[in-house]
Parts: C-alpha cells; structure tokens; sequence
C-alpha cells in the first residue's frame, strides 16, 4: 500500500473511532428567525400568514430569510403571534 493510502486509511480510522465515541468533527446550528417562529406557532402557510399581518409574501420571506427586519410594529406582532397564537387567529 502506498503513503497516501495508508494515511487515508488511519485517517478514515480515526474518524470512525471518533464517531463511535460520539464526538462530533463539527457542528452546525440553524437559527429560526422570529418570523418563522410565529408563522409555524400560528401554523399557517407565508402566504396566509402574509396576508394576515398585512405584508407580501415577498417581505416575509426577507424577514424569515434575514435579509430584512421587520418594523417596531410588525416585530411586536410576531412576538404576539409566538406567544399567543390564537389571540391572533382569534383578530383574524
């Protein structure tokens, strides 16, 4: 066998040594915008969603994206439709 594939040997090795531990090489978080919060605790689709908070469909995928933040106004709704769902299916 030669070098280079003795060492991808030992390496491919040690990574499923290292696997089997339960250490992890690296790791990855996905952090959910606000936006998407209320959207999924409310349970409805972008599209009624954005419809039932007044906004395109456009401008809550920016904000569910990141690209943009919402208003004062907008962002205090979010926070209501997160912690209180049915009080906003309730205004719609």
């Amino acid at each position: 066998m030669d070098k280079e594939m003795q060492q991808f040997t030992e390496d491919l090795l040690e990574s499923v040594r290292q696997m089997n531990a339960g250490k992890a090489a690296r790791t990855t978080e996905v952090h959910v915008s606000s936006a998407v919060e209320a959207r999924l605790s409310v349970g409805l689709s972008q599209k009624d969603f954005a419809r039932m908070l007044g906004v395109s469909v456009r401008t809550l995928q920016e904000w569910e994206q990141g690209r943009r933040e919402p208003s004062g106004a907008a962002r205090m709704l979010l926070k209501i439709a997160s912690t209180n769902p049915q009080a906003v299916l309730a205004a719609a």
